[in-house]
């Protein structure tokens, strides 16, 4: 049955309004689809990055007090760094609390020093407080190199200098490593305690020697007390 001319037109009319009709409940029915997210979108997850691990402290040595040398260590920029010393003035001079730290096999070598009288006033055996003044006398805190040997009052010495503001008098102070008969460790046996120094590290005679071997050069010694 042939159809005319009117009914074809009535009939594509009503098509093409059905895809309109079509494509909008469409467009209702799955935005997510059709239209572009623009609220919530998720962001990629990113990690957060790693934190730098302290040093681990060779064994008999503070945590806090290894940290704070390292720190100093890189700090200055002090060459060479095979073997740095650290006095660890939280102990009592009874204690060995001089470290001879070996950085690259961790090995360490403890030794008796005194403090100064001006940091011990009541002669306790501990170090009560640091002082970088003239006339002092007492333990300055705080990153030395080494310097020269002289002799001295005591025999052979090693000058040390100061690096930072809470011991750059050391040099004009003649802050330096010597050996001392009330750094003996027979002043333990009788006392209990070491005498004391006028800021010097004072050491026993056998610890002094090697102390200054290994630490000549310019090598660091980091001096401190954990509270």
């Amino acid at each position: 049955m042939s159809m005319n001319r009117r009914e074809m037109l009535r009939l594509g009319a009503a098509g093409a309004g059905g895809l309109i009709l079509s494509s909008a409940a469409a467009s209702q029915a799955l935005p997510g689809l059709l239209l572009p997210q623009t609220r919530g979108t998720a962001t990629p997850y990113s990690p957060l990055p790693a934190q730098p691990q302290a040093p681990a402290a060779p064994a008999g040595i503070d945590a806090a007090l290894f940290g704070r040398a390292k720190a100093a260590l890189d700090q200055h920029q002090v060459w060479p760094r095979d073997v740095i010393g650290i006095a660890d003035f939280s102990k009592p001079s009874s204690e060995p609390r001089f470290h001879l730290v070996d950085l690259q096999n961790g090995t360490v070598h403890s030794h008796l020093v005194c403090h100064g009288r001006g940091s011990d006033p009541a002669h306790s055996g501990f170090l009560e407080r640091f002082s970088n003044d003239f006339g002092s006398y007492a333990t300055s805190s705080g990153t030395y190199v080494t310097d020269d040997y002289y002799q001295g009052k005591y025999g052979l010495s090693l000058r040390v200098r100061g690096l930072d503001w809470s011991n750059n008098n050391a040099e004009a102070r003649a802050i330096v490593i010597h050996n001392a008969w009330y750094a003996e460790p027979e002043m333990i046996q009788q006392h209990g305690m070491l005498g004391r120094s006028e800021g010097c590290f004072a050491m026993p005679k056998a610890s002094q020697y090697e102390v200054m071997r290994r630490l000549a050069g310019g090598r660091m010694i980091y001096a401190d007390k954990i509270a």
